[in-house]
């Protein structure tokens, strides 16, 4: 049963990441004066704002280093699906090209035409990208980073940006070592590659101790996911939960952050249920949106991977049957979620047993006295809870069952 004290760590977490002291004092002040009605407004705000939060990450190097590869497996996608980005091992790119993410459309990646080719020369090539634009940089090399990555990288830093080194095929450099019948510790040929990067960006004036090893065609290994975490660990609190809800379900890590991410959500989307549209239910002792909760968990399924779309992808992209990983996932919530479903759902007897006088919602220090809708948010809150965390324990399931990894 849910507490006051758990309560009050998700949600005050919540408030310090998605809403200044100034706005939930604000929240207050409407609330006191024209009833809770009158502020909703804010957190539909709020909720529009971290919708709609761009996140546009740029990807540049030398031709055929595979930053179209690496764009694609980003996005959970392979060359031959809608809308990936096109690869090959000439200069297919001539203007930056954007390419959205499928389930996030205001994550875009952006394909730049490498530096120093024969079509952009360095003195042209910062003002027709449009550097100021992205929120960080991914330089690419497949074998050595040269002097215009060197260049490139501190114009970067002039600007205030970040930017990351990556060296991609590295499964072919492992490949070819073990086609020569040479006998090799991994870890010690991978310790060599990353040295020789290095020492040739120390060279180049380009001080650095992280280049990330990676294959794109296998993003949960190598250093593919300490990329991921160096990208997250950078950004600001609302681009770090885009970021997170963007990428594909690779390691179990990354699923444990997806959930923790939606659950600071949730306080948010009870107040919207109860508040908004909200209409008595027969059957239930409160109103409540129907309509928001049933959304509420399709996007829940969608950013944990669950989606036929996804699925769909993760099985081109694993070679697994998209019915074999459906059939691993033990939850009604991968079938037709509508307002129905929810509704029957609300009417168990795990919901019918929540009360108000069992929520103090003093845990929000600026609205518990003033919240009125006590036994919807009760209910909603601990509904969708049910649901996150039901639709994560599948995540891991199907994850399992596609990279054979816990």
């Amino acid at each position: 049963m849910p507490t006051k004290n758990m309560f009050s760590k998700i949600t005050q977490s919540s408030i310090s990441i998605f809403f200044t002291l100034k706005e939930m004092n604000e929240f207050k002040a409407i609330c006191e004066k024209d009833g809770l009605g009158a502020a909703v407004s804010l957190v539909q705000e709020k909720e529009k704002e971290l919708h709609n939060t761009e996140l546009h990450i740029a990807v540049t190097g030398e031709s055929g280093a595979g930053k179209s590869s690496f764009i694609n497996a980003m996005r959970g996608l392979q060359s031959i699906d809608k809308g990936a980005a096109k690869s090959g091992t000439t200069e297919t790119t001539m203007e930056p090209a954007s390419y959205s993410h499928p389930n996030l459309p205001s994550v875009c990646f952006w394909d730049l035409p490498g530096l120093g080719t024969s079509n952009f020369q360095t003195d042209m090539y910062l003002q027709r990208m449009n550097f100021n634009k992205y929120d960080f940089f991914i330089i690419i090399s497949d074998c050595r980073f040269r002097k215009n990555d060197a260049k490139l990288a501190k114009e970067i830093k002039q600007l205030g940006k970040k930017f990351y080194f990556v060296r991609t095929k590295i499964d072919n450099d492992l490949r070819s070592l073990k086609q020569e019948g040479r006998k090799f510790n991994t870890c010690e040929e991978l310790d060599k590659i990353r040295n020789y990067c290095v020492s040739n960006l120390e060279k180049a004036g380009i001080p650095t101790s992280a280049i990330f090893l990676i294959s794109n065609f296998k993003n949960n290994k190598f250093d593919f996911p300490a990329l991921k975490n160096a990208l997250e660990n950078d950004l600001d609190d609302i681009k770090k939960h885009v970021f997170l809800l963007s990428l594909q379900n690779t390691t179990m890590e990354i699923i444990g952050k997806k959930r923790n991410e939606l659950k600071k959500q949730i306080w948010m989307w009870a107040i919207l249920s109860g508040a908004v549209g909200a209409v008595p239910v027969p059957g239930l002792s409160f109103a409540c949106d129907l309509g928001i909760l049933a959304k509420t968990i399709i996007d829940f399924r969608k950013h944990m991977g669950l989606d036929d779309a996804s699925l769909q992808r993760l099985s081109v992209t694993t070679g697994i049957h998209m019915e074999n990983l459906k059939g691993v996932a033990k939850t009604p919530l991968l079938g037709e979620i509508g307002k129905e479903f929810v509704k029957t759902a609300l009417l168990s007897s795990r919901y019918a047993a929540i009360s108000a006088s069992e929520i103090a919602l003093d845990w929000i220090p600026v609205i518990g006295s003033i919240f009125g809708a006590v036994s919807s948010f009760a209910v909603t809150y601990t509904f969708l809870n049910d649901a996150l965390d039901d639709l994560t324990e599948n995540a891991k399931r199907v994850m399992k069952a596609a990279f054979g990894t816990d």
